[in-house]
């Protein structure tokens, strides 16, 4: 079982000590230690991503449905696997209450067993004939490396999303979870133990690390959720290096009420709009549009469903956690 106190990366199929820059990893809501984790080195991101691209040679050479049938073999072990102590770590280290933590974890098998069925068949097409006696095709081919820099508030399920599309198209993973949430990705990683050894690893650190594999020369694919301002950073960064980027980019999303709206479920769903995650989520409403006609009523459910939360430390029976953060904290 991984020490939490003594900081590790992951590659070639298990845990090694990392000897960078140690920090500690704070409960936010007992603001006790709950392990360290430690930036990566030049030379630990040196030597992953020579790995990595080694493995993903052997990787891309093998057929579709053989990958698929490695996928679904990743798929059994994630619901084969007790997910509590990981859950328990991520309400530990960002605060998110554990049903969620727990449930995150729990919908993981699925992303990689939808996409070892959509790597069976998606091997290119044909396209329409241009000319007599011409005959043109698309090939997919596998891209090499990518880089998968994650979020704090989903941080499993996010990261499995990108990481099972890309293993399923030929590639391997460089993952960098977020600093809030990296012990649990780290604890996650026990999953892609029997993968070839280099084909995944998870880089611990903060923006520097993240700048350093979008722009290293052995990258060649970025897949990145997390903030507007740090997204339009790496789409930039990615595009001037001419690798593809998928951009998830946090919201500031309005909810609107109508005069015909059921008020309870208006109400239910608001209040889930606005607290879920303490609003720590990219489709969290930031405001709301409510006619007049039905203004008065919504806002006394709205309020009514409000005073129903529990606010308090995510291991208890309590539906809003602490922000992740004292920097989140500290913003109103």
């Amino acid at each position: 079982m991984q020490d939490l106190l003594n900081p590790v990366h992951f590659v070639d199929g298990g845990y090694r000590p990392s000897l960078g820059a140690r920090a500690d990893v704070i409960d936010p809501a007992t603001l006790a230690v709950v392990g360290a984790l430690a930036e990566t080195t030049d030379d630990e991101l040196d030597a992953a991503l020579a790995l990595a691209t080694a493995s993903q040679k052997s990787w891309s050479k093998i057929d579709a449905k053989t990958r698929a049938a490695i996928l679904h073999r990743i798929a059994n072990r994630i619901e084969a696997t007790d997910m509590r102590r990981c859950a328990e770590v991520m309400s530990r280290e960002m605060g998110k209450p554990y049903p969620e933590a727990i449930g995150e974890v729990a919908n993981c098998a699925g992303a990689f067993r939808y996409f070892a069925e959509i790597a069976r068949d998606e091997a290119g097409k044909v396209a329409g004939t241009t000319q007599t006696g011409s005959f043109q095709y698309a090939r997919y081919e596998p891209l090499g490396v990518s880089v998968h820099i994650m979020p704090f508030n989903f941080p499993i399920l996010l990261m499995c999303w990108t990481v099972a599309a890309s293993l399923a198209s030929g590639n391997a993973c460089i993952i960098k979870p977020a600093p809030a949430t990296t012990l649990s990705t780290l604890i996650f990683m026990e999953v892609f133990a029997d993968l070839p050894a280099g084909l995944i690893a998870c880089l611990p650190g903060g923006a520097e690390i993240a700048k350093a594999l979008v722009a290293s020369k052995k990258t060649h694919a970025v897949a990145f959720t997390g903030s507007a301002e740090a997204g339009r950073a790496v789409a930039m960064a990615a595009a001037g290096a001419m690798k593809p980027a998928v951009i998830e980019g946090g919201g500031s999303d309005p909810m609107i009420i109508t005069a015909h709206a059921p008020l309870d479920v208006a109400a239910a769903g608001a209040v889930t709009a606005a607290f879920h995650m303490s609003g720590q989520v990219c489709t969290s409403a930031e405001r709301f549009f409510v006619v007049d006609a039905v203004h008065d009523a919504f806002i006394e459910q709205f309020v009514a469903e409000t005073r129903r939360l529990r606010i308090g430390n995510g291991l208890d029976r309590a539906e809003i956690g602490p922000r992740s953060s004292p920097r989140r904290r500290a913003t109103r």
